[in-house]
């Protein structure tokens, strides 16, 4: 009977400490799950899709049929064979992957676009590492036959212009059945896929290809916006078009002389707003943007290469939206815009992403929190209940 009871005693403080140590494996467990996992849940739930005008009196049905949901982001770059460090790259793409995937699982959009640079290196990456980063790009974007994934070239994708070349453009065409003045017709409205890597002006071989297309196309949407009672020659044997004044999108953003104008929380530093942009390399040259608003006539231009967000008015009346970056890699709150589109208007809203600062803040306070518990379990730490207690009691026999 005493040799039970004196092993009860032993074991007493050996089962504490599994229960301790059982206690911290959840704390960290729980930490773990809702900073890697669940964050994201948390933070696009809170993103709702914008009503479109007329679309707020619809029925559930009539919306979906009439309405396109349309996600947008931009300058995913990830990380290379070269630059990219394998801690980064884990870390980014599990981010990125993350976030990509609860957006579809609790926004389901109809269609999403990436507006260029996929890759970080994809401009000087050999045939192995290129193969590679498009198998963890498919990976990190995979999406189901409901929703429907459309990636346009970037700089980053395909070379600044001078280090373009058919071959690179090819590959990226290959891969992502992207070409430069594409059009892709969803509920009759008109999405135009533009190469702006390739409006260089400089008669090169791409651009020249590039641009007769856009031409091309435009001729086209003219022709399907004309009047039935218009009478046109040249419009007589062209393939007719939904009459819906296109969108445009693109890498490169049009032509702007800084982003001095640009507002909000996710527009570029104060000490970069002032910085003059360089045409053909920053934005677009002045020829080249207004060859597009010319020849298209956009209701709407979207963007991305600035990693900023910006809205500017073209011509006093053609809104373009600068698209910030979807990497923590290139800014501490990444966002995407969800859009709300229809053949004759739109609405767009903005769903940030969780920030990196605060997940960080999150990580610290627990390991903080953790090493108090152990210092206090392990009496290295008098919990402040018992320090007071001796306080008194030496107060008391002075």
């Amino acid at each position: 009977m005493l040799g039970s009871s004196s092993t009860t005693v032993k074991n007493l403080p050996l089962k504490r400490r599994l229960c301790f140590l059982l206690k911290l494996v959840c704390f960290v467990s729980s930490v773990l799950i809702f900073c890697e996992f669940l964050i994201y849940y948390v933070v696009i739930f809170q993103c709702q899709w914008p009503d479109v005008e007329g679309g707020a009196h619809m029925s559930e049905k009539e919306t979906s049929a009439s309405v396109l949901k349309a996600i947008i982001l931009a300058d995913t770059h990830l990380l290379g064979e070269i630059k990219g460090h394998w801690l980064d790259k884990l870390r980014r793409e599990w981010q990125m992957e993350r976030s990509f995937q609860t957006a579809l699982w609790l926004l389901q959009p109809d269609i999403v676009f990436i507006l260029g640079d996929v890759f970080d290196e994809g401009k000087w990456s050999s045939p192995q590492a290129w193969a590679d980063d498009v198998r963890r790009f498919q990976k990190m974007f995979k999406h189901s036959v409901f929703t429907e994934l459309v990636v346009i070239a970037g700089n980053h994708d395909i070379g600044f212009h001078y280090e373009m070349t058919t071959y690179k453009v090819n590959r990226f065409e290959k891969v992502f059945n992207f070409t430069s003045g594409k059009l892709i017709t969803r509920k009759g409205i008109n999405f135009v896929l533009v190469n702006s890597v390739a409006m260089e002006g400089d008669g090169c071989a791409v651009c020249r290809t590039s641009e007769a297309k856009l031409v091309a196309l435009s001729h086209k949407l003219n022709c399907s916006q004309q009047k039935l009672n218009h009478s046109n020659k040249r419009c007589n044997d062209v393939e007719k078009l939904p009459a819906s004044e296109p969108i445009l999108l693109q890498h490169y953003p049009l032509y702007r002389k800084s982003d001095a104008e640009c507002t909000g929380e996710d527009s570029a530093p104060p000490e970069e707003k002032n910085i003059p942009f360089k045409e053909k390399y920053d934005v677009l040259s002045q020829e080249a943007s207004q060859k597009l608003l010319w020849w298209f006539q956009p209701r709407l231009i979207l963007s991305g290469h600035t990693h900023s967000a910006c809205e500017v008015l073209h011509a006093g009346k053609i809104p373009e939206i600068s698209v910030p970056s979807f990497s923590w890699r290139n800014r501490n709150n990444p966002s995407f815009i969800m859009g709300s589109i229809t053949p004759t208007d739109f609405s767009l809203q903005k769903c940030f992403l969780p920030f990196e600062s605060r997940v960080f803040t999150i990580y610290c306070a627990a390991g903080a929190l953790l090493v108090i518990l152990v210092l206090a379990h392990v009496q290295l730490l008098t919990p402040p209940f018992y320090f007071a207690q001796r306080l008194i009691s030496k107060h008391k026999a002075v």
